[in-house]
């Protein structure tokens, strides 16, 4: 009998344990919270959304890349507003793919098949644009996607070329650099420094002048590995998130490429993914991803706070 009172307080600590102390291993993916379109050419349907970001205000901008447009919802997937159809004028599109959003509400697209970016309003009016096809500074062969810093300087992922270019916010250009082969997505974090997604299957980080950091991943499907990584953004915390598209899932990473956590798989349910390419994170930390074969935008949340962990003098110390 004595030797069965001392087994089970042995036993119940490792449940104890189990259960309380805290993960050693990945972060907790995000959760499923909602999703919204279908396919279609109405307002709120999708063909092939490609690109999506969130502005300051939590609004956000769809590039809806097959119907050559913008449309705008609020965080839960309320549809706003549209503005954009085929052509070559102002305010028209040629498979939009990119969009960003500037501190004082801009909006910035790639307006890929154009060879060019336009800038509008929050409210979709027209503001100015630069880029002509070819291989000079300012000139684009696919411009694929576009991020805006806290300066105001614009990154373009220059796809057709394999380079980074920059500009201020009114077109006028500052820079370029080797973005990889070939550029898919261009993110900035609040410190400045650059990340590029290149579609062989790696992330590359670089200073905002385009001085090379680090990089990480190859091809492949394990952990920290890609398949035509498609979309890259970073949160408030440096976390950077990556659409690994023919992998179907989102990778998550620290800023200098530790894998942290992922989530999806093949699939039309909840969570599961179809090519997924633009991804964006709002300021209380909401992944938005642009679920482009499955002709939709998925939203995720920050995983609930876990039970509070013990230690394994507090245990020990329920038994004396």
């Amino acid at each position: 009998m004595k030797q069965c009172f001392l087994v089970a307080p042995v036993l119940l600590v490792a449940v104890l344990a189990a259960v309380l102390l805290p993960a050693t291993g990945n972060a907790q993916p995000p959760v499923y919270i909602t999703q919204w379109g279908t396919y279609g050419s109405g307002n709120g349907q999708f063909w092939n959304p490609f690109g999506v970001v969130v502005d300051a205000g939590g609004n956000v901008y769809v590039a809806d890349t097959n119907n050559d447009r913008i449309q705008v919802f609020t965080s839960t997937g309320t549809y706003l507003t549209k503005w954009g159809m085929s052509g070559t004028g102002n305010g028209q599109f040629d498979n939009p793919t990119g969009v960003a959003a500037d501190g004082s509400g801009n909006v910035y697209v790639a307006d890929c098949q154009n060879y060019r970016i336009q800038k509008f309003t929050s409210s979709g009016v027209y503001v100015t644009q630069w880029g002509t096809y070819g291989g000079g500074e300012g000139q684009f062969d696919v411009p694929r996607d576009v991020a805006v810093d806290a300066r105001g300087d614009v990154y373009v992922a220059d796809w057709g070329h394999g380079r980074i270019q920059v500009f201020t916010s009114s077109g006028t250009f500052i820079t370029q650099w080797n973005g990889g082969s070939p550029p898919a997505s261009v993110a900035v974090d609040a410190s400045g420094n650059v990340y590029v997604a290149d579609f062989g299957g790696r992330i590359q980080v670089f200073t905002s002048s385009g001085t090379f950091i680090t990089q990480w991943g190859t091809r492949g499907t394990g952990d920290g590995q890609f398949y035509n990584p498609s979309g890259v953004a970073v949160d408030a915390s440096g976390n950077v998130y990556v659409t690994d598209y023919s992998n179907h899932r989102i990778q998550v990473f620290t800023s200098s490429g530790t894998y942290l956590t992922q989530w999806g798989t093949r699939g039309t349910g909840n969570g599961q993914f179809y090519e997924p390419c633009g991804v964006a994170v709002d300021g209380s930390g909401n992944v938005y991803i642009a679920d482009m074969g499955n002709q939709r935008i998925q939203k995720f949340g920050v995983p609930p706070t876990p039970a509070k962990s013990m230690t394994w003098g507090r245990i020990k110390s329920l038994y004396r």
